[in-house]
Formats: C-alpha cells, sequence, structure tokens
C-alpha cells in the first residue's frame, strides 16, 4: 500500500485541521525532556553558532565549484570528527559540484536519511559585500537560513547522539546537495536511490517560525518564452524591424493570467533578457518564469494553456516559442508525514513547545524523497526566513530546541521505524 495521498482542497485548506493536531500533542505537564539529550545540545550551541558563521562566510552560489569545495572540506572534516564515513559524489550533469554522503552507523534497526542543501541563489562576491552579521536572535547572511541553518542542524544533531553514546539505529545517511536551488538536477537521482534505503527521510530546510514544520509543498516549474524578431537601425527605418523587446513585454503581461488563486497556483516573471545595441531594433528577447503548484494537474493546465497565450501576439511578423520544464515535483500531504509530525509533537512536547505543521509554496528535496513512497517530513531544521533576499536569516534562540528536537527523533525513528510501503 502506498500512503494515503490527500485531495488539493485538503491540503491547501486543512491548516485549521493541522493547528487542531498540532495543539492536541502530549501535555507538557506529562513530558519531561532527556536531561542528557538537552544538555548536549546546550554544549553544541556554541559551536553551531561558530559553524554557521564560518559556513556563511563562503559563497557556494550554485555551481560555484571553488565555494562548494571549501564548505564540503569544512564539513568533510566535522563528520568524520563525529564517526561519519563521508564521500563525494560528483553532480550529474549539466550541474556541477561535489555532493557530500555521510554514514553514520549503528547497532538498531532504523534506516534514516537527512538531507540538507549546500548551494544558494547568491553570487560570486556577494559575502564580501553582505558578510555575516548577528542582530539580536538573528544570524543574517546568503544563505544563512536557506540552507546553511539545516547543515549545521545535522551537524550537532549528530554531536548530541555521539556525546549521549546513542546508536540505536542501523544507519544515518545525511546528502549535503550541491545543486538544489536549480532544481537538484544533478542530485535528484542519489536522493531517490538513498530514500528507497531507508525508512524515513527528514528534509533540513529551516523551520517555519514560530514553529511550525512543513508537511506539503508545491512542485516548480520554470516557463521560456523565446521571440524572435526582425533587426532594424532604430533611427534611419525602425518601421523595417520587428521588435522582440515590445513582443517579449506583452507576453511577459499575459503569463500572469495563468496563475489560479482557487487552487493557489502562481507564475512570476523572473527573468527577460533582449537587445544587444542602443541603436538596433531588437530580434531577440527572452523571458523566464517560475511556476509553483500544488497538483501535477496545475502544471499540465499551465503547460496547455501556455500555447495559447503564445500564439497571442502583438507584433506582426515575430516568432514566439513557448515551453515549460517541470524541476520539483509537488509533495502531497500523506498520512505519514501526518504520522511523522504527531511524533515529533510528542518529542517536542518534551521541552513544553508545541509544534504545527504547514503548507508552504515552495518546493524542495523532500519531494524526491517521499515520490519514492517513504515517509517524509520537512523543516525540522533551526527556524530562519528571509529566503532568497538581503535579510536571509537563521534564528539563533531556535538552535537549542530544535537541535534537541532533530536528535530525539533520530533517536525515536532510529530505536523505531516507520513501516514503510511495500511495492515502491
Amino acid at each position: 500500500m502506498f500512503p494515503t495521498r490527500l485531495t488539493l482542497t485538503e491540503t491547501v485548506f486543512s491548516c485549521a485541521a493541522l493547528a487542531i493536531v498540532a495543539v492536541s500533542s502530549v501535555s507538557p505537564s506529562y513530558a519531561r525532556p532527556d536531561a542528557r539529550v538537552l544538555e548536549a545540545a546546550k554544549t553544541c550551541e556554541p559551536k553551531a553558532r561558530a559553524l554557521l558563521q564560518e559556513l556563511v562566510q563562503i559563497d557556494t552560489g550554485t555551481g560555484d565549484v571553488t565555494g562548494l569545495a571549501a564548505l564540503g572540506a569544512i564539513l568533510k572534516t566535522e563528520l568524520e570528527h563525529l564517526g561519519a564515513n563521508v564521500e563525494s559524489v560528483s553532480a550529474v550533469g549539466p550541474a556541477i559540484g561535489d555532493n557530500i554522503v555521510a554514514t553514520v552507523t549503528g547497532t538498531g534497526k532504523g534506516h534514516i536519511l537527512l538531507i540538507a542543501h549546500m548551494d544558494t541563489v547568491f553570487p560570486h562576491g556577494t559575502v564580501a559585500q553582505r558578510p555575516y552579521r548577528v542582530v539580536g536572535n538573528r544570524g543574517i547572511g546568503p544563505g544563512a537560513g536557506d540552507d546553511k541553518a539545516g547543515i549545521v542542524s545535522a551537524v550537532c544533531a549528530l554531536r548530541v547522539l555521539r556525546d549521549v553514546n546513542y546508536h540505536d539505529y542501523a544507519q544515518i545517511t545525511l546528502i549535503l546537495n550541491s545543486n538544489e536551488e536549480t532544481g537538484s538536477v544533478g542530485t535528484r537521482d542519489l536522493i531517490r536511490s538513498k530514500a528507497k534505503e531507508s525508512e524515513v527521510a527528514i528534509n533540513l530546510e529551516r523551520g517555519v517560525p514560530p514553529d511550525s514544520l512543513e508537511v506539503t509543498r508545491k512542485g516548480s516549474a520554470v516557463i521560456t518564452v523565446e521571440i524572435i524578431g526582425r533587426a532594424a537601425h532604430a533611427g534611419l527605418e525602425p518601421e523595417k524591424g520587428r521588435n522582440a523587446i515590445v513582443e517579449a513585454s506583452h507576453q511577459a503581461q499575459q503569463l500572469g493570467s495563468l496563475a489560479n488563486s482557487a487552487m493557489q497556483t502562481t507564475v512570476n516573471v523572473t527573468m527577460i533578457q533582449g537587445g544587444n545595441a542602443i541603436n538596433v531594433i531588437p530580434d531577440h528577447a527572452l523571458i523566464k518564469a517560475d511556476v509553483r503548484a500544488f497538483t501535477p494537474e496545475e502544471f499540465d493546465r499551465v503547460e496547455r494553456d501556455l500555447q495559447k497565450l503564445a500564439a497571442d501576439t502583438t507584433v506582426p511578423d515575430v516568432q514566439v516559442k513557448a515551453s515549460m520544464m517541470r524541476n520539483f515535483p509537488p509533495w502531497s500531504r500523506a498520512a505519514s508525514t501526518d504520522a511523522l509530525l504527531a511524533r515529533a509533537q510528542k518529542l517536542y512536547a518534551e521541552l513544553g513547545g508545541k509544534l504545527t505543521g504547514v503548507p508552504v509554496g515552495s518546493s524542495a528535496d523532500v519531494a524526491f524523497a517521499a515520490e519514492t513512497g517513504t515517509p517524509s517530513i520537512d523543516g525540522v531544521a533551526i527556524l530562519g526566513g528571509g529566503a532568497h533576499g538581503v535579510e536571509d536569516y537563521a534564528d539563533l534562540s531556535s538552535i537549542v530546541p530544535r537541535v534537541y528536537l532533530l536528535a530525539r527523533m533520530l533517536m525515536d525513528l532510529g530505536h523505531n521505524p516507520p513501516e514503510k510501503p511495500t511495492g515502491r
């Protein structure tokens, strides 16, 4: 049997129900924290802060091979010090940059997959412009929350297990992805392969403030619209030209109509290029748009309607070619995810905390793990926000509780892994 998949209506509009589930977890009055785990998490906090700063201070934009290698070298040392077997796995082309795969072997029965990513959306040189800084409880810098805090969460949780001498798991595998921000083209098969070998997958994207885990995500796709016009002298005979940029502006405006608010499908133009000289009517333009949807059917609809829009032109005699490439599949809500959320809520209640489960509009590697049938959950890492912007941050005050939660989940799932559906 596969995990129960819920309808879009249940997925998108079940926040209230999720909140009810969240607050109905075991009452903190009956829970007690594991004193050794809590003390180990507190001991790791200053190391986590220092490691986060060290990682953020390295430019690791997708494709920055030098930066990714430098980051990987630091993490290889950290993980080997914790007793992990660490190997570099080259990303599959066209992606570049090595992935890091670390495995820790125990004496129990649970096989757990952890996933985080090393790459960011920021180009080389961003760190020099905006170095890491701490403002209040926020560690701010390029990739601080997305997703270097996730890496730090994994390292710290593994350190906690070592410090409390906990080995009641069969194997914990950590994948540090080098190309998540561009769709994990070079790593998705590795994730699928390791997920198939595991009973459970935990994706370590940042936790959602005020204190939530992610339980469903949109998939993503990229629309490409190419406009071919005709060049001409912009002053002598502009009428002989066919302005590709003018047509591109029309096409860009139209793309927004592909969104569907009722289904929470978004279509946003994110790139537009055209022209190469100030005195030439441009004969070429290119548009890129980001598409997010909760269901494959919505992607099908957008792809069909895209061709109709491409045929509706305003500049005569131009050619418009439109296509859509799918990246991350939607991660639909599943009963197995709700079961993991309930277990996490019970463990977090040991600290007196209450977790909720929320749907989010971004896409992530958890979708590749979940599509293998492996029970999966996301957002267990340190809290954060401001992804892809100048205020990308990790909430430093959440290090101890979130590391405690992740370590306790590894202990719980290692000792008593969920039953994995057969047939996948």
